[in-house]
């Protein structure tokens, strides 16, 4: 509007609102400079309730339409490459969370696929208490001729207690000293191989490794984790946490890798992270259900076992999408013919198997070493 000048000449025009966050004179609802809108939400109620509704509802709509378009193989990546960003999660944002959430999912899958192992350490340990295990005449056998020896007194001794037993003994007490002899069994492997790895010619005036070295601290945890009742469960979750970095320095070179075998193409590097983000993405997302469904085969298995077999189906179909979903991808997003899309999807699946293989194995040594 226009405000009327008292001197009887043409009307002055009004004063631009200004952004209260940058001083911006304001053009509309919104500024174009910071983006805050011109309602206040402390000064309308009504406003404030819009807010809170709007913003939800727009953050769950990207987040819907993200997961709905990642299910068809280059799209999202299509569609955000030729300009469409705003519709959907940020392809490095959506790949942190899917990844952060299946790693967490998995370790709870694990964890819930360990507890029979868990169980059967219980057992073991139960039965190493009642029929005595010479643990630790084990530890201290200083030869692998010692070893031997210990293992056959100990076999022979619980052979004699089940023969002792009858035919009447109960199957609890049979499984007991089978698990007594397992024990046995596997103290001696364990203490033969750490004997056949020290070097029988040591000499005195040897300089004794570095306590504190990398691979001493690889073998000290892994040693810790096999005296713990837990310590299967306990290494698996600490390898799964290995994966996010994992990840993060695949996707980069995925993503040089997608920059040398199409070098030809108008594509910038950062262009290639965005297609290694949601195809990683993806990966991620099918991993999560994955592990989401053993979660739920394990607990439906005591309430309807029928169950486990028809999802068993499900997540063998999505395994077997992942590949399929990355050639379909590649081939949607560089728009090459199909014998040379598959050409190159092959050999760059081939090298990214080598540097996955390297990249985990360094990063799953990294994490023992420093639990």
């Amino acid at each position: 509007m226009s405000e009327p000048d008292p001197r009887g000449r043409s009307p002055r025009p009004a004063p631009l609102r200004a952004c209260e966050n940058c001083g911006t004179a304001l053009q509309g609802a919104y500024c174009h400079l910071c983006g805050q809108s011109e309602h206040s939400p402390t000064r309308h109620l009504g406003h404030a309730i819009e807010e809170v509704f709007e913003s939800f509802w727009h953050l769950d709509g990207r987040i819907f339409r993200t997961l709905r378009d990642l299910f068809v193989p280059g799209r999202i990546a299509e569609r955000y490459l030729s300009g469409k960003r705003v519709r959907y999660v940020a392809p490095m944002r959506l790949f942190v969370v899917l990844s952060l959430l299946t790693v967490f999912v998995a370790k709870l899958a694990i964890g819930d696929a360990l507890a029979l192992q868990d169980a059967e350490r219980v057992a073991e340990s139960q039965a190493v208490a009642t029929y005595a295990v010479d643990r630790a005449g084990f530890a201290a056998a200083d030869s692998v001729a010692a070893v031997d020896a210990l293992r056959e007194r100990e076999l022979d001794r619980l052979a004699a207690e089940r023969a002792a037993l009858g035919p009447g003994a109960s199957a609890a007490t049979r499984e007991a000293i089978a698990a007594a002899e397992r024990v046995v069994n596997a103290e001696a492997e364990t203490r033969r191989r750490r004997l056949q790895r020290a070097p029988a010619d040591a000499s005195a005036d040897e300089p004794e490794p570095d306590a504190n070295g990398f691979g001493a601290r690889i073998d000290r945890n892994i040693e810790a984790y096999s005296s713990r009742r837990d310590g299967a469960a306990a290494l698996t979750r600490t390898l799964v946490g290995a994966a996010p970095m994992t990840l993060f320095i695949l996707v980069p070179l995925f993503a040089l890798l997608l920059k040398l075998f199409y070098i030809f193409g108008n594509r910038t590097y950062l262009e290639h992270v965005v297609v290694g983000l949601y195809s990683h993405a993806y990966l991620m997302l099918a991993l999560l259900l994955v592990f989401a469904l053993s979660l739920l085969a394990s607990w439906l298995g005591t309430h309807a076992p029928w169950a486990p077999r028809p999802i068993g189906w499900i997540q063998g179909l999505l395994l077997m999408s992942m590949p399929l979903y990355l050639l379909w991808m590649q081939k949607r997003v560089y728009g090459q013919g199909w014998w040379m899309t598959l050409l190159k999807y092959c050999v760059i699946g081939q090298i990214y198997l080598f540097m996955f293989l390297f990249v985990a194995i360094g990063a799953g040594m990294y994490a023992i070493a420093g639990m």
